[in-house]
């Protein structure tokens, strides 16, 4: 995993479990233990999914661009077949409460996704190589 991708990958964890403990303290509060199990589920769930796909992309990048766009979408078809499978699975749980665990999963998402851009904006990357030799320019 090149440095970048690492400092961007904290740069999202960290704000994103900040507001996932604040959700859980949120959810303890208005709905107990339930809504904090919820919570905390949510929290870990983004965290997790979101990981991973930084994790599979920049390994992904260091092959090949393309690669790179496969690992990106394949990583989101994923995300969304689990999700799916986890809202059908537990969609009717009363072990944890649903709302603050749908609630953590939304607000962890919008934190994530807000500090990720962030990151990218702070982060002095060169998006086109200039020493890169364009075939049948120059030859």
């Amino acid at each position: 995993m090149q440095a970048n991708d690492v400092r961007v990958l904290k740069s999202a964890a960290i704000p994103t479990f900040a507001a996932g403990v604040v959700a859980v303290v949120v959810a303890l509060v208005l709905a107990g233990g339930k809504g904090a199990l919820g919570a905390t589920l949510g929290t870990l769930l983004v965290g997790v999914f979101f990981s991973i796909s930084v994790v599979a992309i920049s390994y992904a990048a260091r092959v090949s661009p393309q690669i790179m766009a496969i690992a990106a979408m394949g990583s989101y078809l994923v995300k969304v077949i689990v999700i799916m499978v986890m809202l059908a699975t537990f969609g009717d749980t009363t072990a944890w409460n649903t709302k603050a665990f749908a609630w953590s999963v939304v607000v962890c998402t919008i934190v994530w996704t807000a500090f990720e851009v962030r990151a990218f904006i702070k982060t002095k990357m060169l998006y086109v190589d200039p020493e890169a030799k364009v075939p049948g320019k120059g030859d």
